[in-house]
């Protein structure tokens, strides 16, 4: 029998499991239960470890004979499951296997029913410099056939050998080296990454040059951008290891057949009849696993210092390294030392926070992104500016993604384009800000120029001042009156910031923990009853009616003795992507955890104000919740900037009520019509109508 016949592939358990797609103790059910019959379940081959290991072709022979399972196409689907050289054949070959699809792919031709000579004489043909895939066909040795014949396999099972790739590629969470599952990103990610580099380069002309050593998700997803006409020039960078050929294979095959990408590894010297540069970068990746923040800015640094006037920048690298306030540990001081150096270089144009959920094997860690371009050599350095937003709390859908990349690619325009162009999250910052500052650079989005204005600290406030005049002569229109408020220049400059950790320290605040309730113990809102309200994060996040859970004052009292009510003015709140925020302006609640309680010290506030307290907890999500920021208001201020708040959510309150009787009649009218209860008859009759 021949190495490269399918007889030889091997299967476990488990694997058949997937295969006929059944739970895995149905097969051990098959194997008893078949023991006695004229068809019995195939033998065991062997061990690999503990696992026992199946000719995977008797298997697949088994389950046509007998009927079981539920893949009628399991004999086309084996190569998924089954492999030549034990079970881990594609963790451990990974990089063979990778090899010798992109042979397959380039040569256009099986490899099974080639031999060890002409397989190497292929791959030599293919890759004369051994820049992807030559070194890693060659050694493989004695196991080239066998290996050669699955990839045939593979390639049958997907249709294509460029299908099969990403499919092994696909399952690199189990199969890659482990570098590549802690630096992957989730689609959103790459594709912003991407769509930003296209725009950069929009409008050029010229064929543009895409740079990326980290990697080759993003030079993949610029060809998807691209198309089939767009011409551009993927390079893929010099690092020679395994991460980097890797990627050269990814685009030799997904590249094959696209006549407008060309693919390199360096730009060529001789620029003429090339476009703009745009360098993607994302730490740590597969290439550079850097994590250290002085490694990670030291890394961009010389990325800064390789560009010239038409070359820009996309990175991608954790928040905590490009976007958060830095410790002032010995390491963290380098580190804020080399980021200060940047922002002053003037290259970096556009700051981005990122929510979580964007790198799937730290979803908690959130991301943040640079844009980098020649600086304004036209602005004197103490005037000029970088673009700032904060999507800490945003989903990065389509839309989202889309007027993100328009605001990037603003960011790189001059004063002109800037003032014309509509931002949706970017901000203009004074530079000189973000390097005073000790606090994150996006906390700076708050005292930002408006959007298609340049920053100065006299038109900030102006035009916070005149967006909410005009907000109030809106409000005051079409039969309705807007609160009782007004405002004024402000005649004393606003207190710092703080964070919930440090309003906790200085005793300005208080935290209280939500309680563990049965729920056995929760009842639905009964009138006349003695009854709590109950609020926790179903409440906040809007799944379940305030007012519609509650627990009995005498069960709460017995069962829980030690338990607190809330208080008038505190602020029940919830971290993660499914928390809120909400001022409890009654009292006398029970906060179920994991909600908790944050109150004021009403002796003591230090210019906390409840409701600023509670807008501030619902804007933030993400991160340690000790660190959220905390606005503070003047002393002067706080009685009246409460009663106007209070005055703005009674009107709130009254015209939610409106809107949902409103809802009601809506109802109500096509449900009465439609069942003929009753007609709708027109309210104004002309005189002549009724003559």
């Amino acid at each position: 029998m021949s190495a490269t016949e399918p007889q030889e592939l091997q299967i476990t358990l488990t694997d058949i499991a997937h295969l006929a797609r059944v739970q895995r103790p149905v097969v051990s059910m098959w194997r008893s239960r078949s023991k006695a019959t004229d068809t019995p379940f195939p033998a065991s081959t062997g061990f690999h470890g503990r696992q026992q290991l199946f000719n995977a072709h008797q298997v697949t022979n088994w389950l046509a004979e007998t009927g079981r399972g539920n893949n009628p196409n399991a004999a086309e689907d084996v190569a998924a499951f089954a492999s030549p050289l034990g079970p881990e054949t594609r963790r451990t070959h990974f990089a063979a296997l990778t090899a010798l699809l992109a042979l397959r792919c380039l040569t256009d031709s099986p490899l099974g029913n080639q031999s060890a000579a002409d397989l190497l004489d292929s791959a030599d043909e293919c890759d004369p410099d051994d820049e992807f895939l030559f070194t890693e066909v060659h050694a493989l040795g004695q196991d080239l056939l066998p290996l050669a014949a699955y990839a045939d396999l593979l390639t049958d099972a997907s249709y294509t050998a460029a299908a099969a790739f990403e499919q092994l590629l696909g399952d690199r969470f189990r199969s890659a080296p482990d570098v590549a599952a802690r630096t992957s990103l989730a689609p959103q990610a790459v594709d912003l990454m991407a769509s930003a580099a296209v725009e950069l380069t929009a409008g050029g002309g010229q064929p543009p040059v895409f740079m990326d050593d980290g990697g080759s998700d993003f030079l993949l997803a610029v060809a998807n951008i691209l198309g089939e006409s767009a011409a551009g020039i993927l390079c893929v960078g010099t690092l020679d290891n395994e991460a980097a050929r890797m990627a050269r294979r990814r685009l030799h095959v997904q590249g094959q057949s696209r006549e407008n990408l060309d693919i390199t590894n360096t730009v060529p010297l001789n620029r003429a009849g090339l476009g703009a540069t745009v360098r993607l970068a994302q730490f740590p990746s597969p290439v550079r696993p850097l994590t250290e923040a002085v490694q990670v800015l030291t890394a961009i640094d010389n990325i800064a210092m390789e560009m010239n006037d038409q070359a820009s920048a996309v990175i991608l690298a954790p928040a905590a390294i490009l976007t958060d306030a830095l410790l002032r540990s010995p390491g963290q001081r380098d580190a804020d030392a080399i980021r200060s150096d940047a922002l002053r270089s003037g290259r970096v144009r556009a700051i981005v926070r990122l929510p979580q959920n964007l790198r799937p094997s730290m979803p908690r860690q959130a991301q943040a992104l640079w844009v980098m371009g020649a600086n304004h050599r036209d602005v004197d350095i103490a005037q000029r500016w970088t673009m700032v937003a904060d999507l800490s709390g945003i989903n990065l859908t389509t839309d989202v993604r889309q007027d993100l990349v328009s605001d990037l690619a603003a960011s790189m325009g001059s004063r002109e384009q800037i003032r014309a162009h509509s931002f949706r999250f970017a901000r203009l910052v004074p530079t000189r800000t973000l390097l005073a500052g000790t606090e994150a650079l996006t906390a700076a989005v708050d005292t930002a120029a408006p959007a298609g204005q340049l920053p100065t600290s006299r038109n900030v406030a102006a035009a916070k001042l005149v967006k909410v005049e005009e907000l109030l002569a809106s409000l005051d229109s079409d039969g309705f009156q807007s609160p009782p408020v007004q405002v004024a220049a402000a005649t004393s400059p606003a207190p710092a910031p703080t964070t919930v950790g440090q309003a906790l320290k200085d005793g300005s605040a208080m935290y209280l923990p939500g309680h563990r309730i049965a729920p056995d113990h929760l009842e639905k809102a009964q009138s006349g009853s003695a009854q709590l309200h109950v609020i926790g994060v179903d409440e906040l996040n809007g799944n379940v009616a305030f007012g519609s859970r509650r627990i009995s004052q005498l069960v709460f009292a017995q069962e829980y003795p030690q338990g607190r009510l809330t208080e008038p003015g505190d602020v029940i709140f919830a971290t993660g992507a499914q928390g809120g925020a909400v001022l409890d302006g009654e009292g006398a609640a029970v906060v179920l955890y994991p909600a908790r309680i944050l109150r004021i010290n009403g002796k003591q506030p230090r210019g906390l104000l409840p409701a600023v307290l509670a807008e501030d907890l619902r804007a933030t999500r993400t991160g340690q919740w000790k660190q959220w920021p905390l606005r503070r208001v003047p002393q002067e201020g706080r009685a009246a900037l409460g009663r106007a708040l209070a005055a703005v959510d009674a009107e709130r309150r009254r015209l939610a009520v409106r809107l949902q009787r409103l809802d009601e009649l809506t109802a109500g009218l096509a449900d009465g019509v439609a069942q003929g209860s009753f007609e709708v008859v027109d309210s104004v009759v002309t005189r002549e109508g009724t003559s």
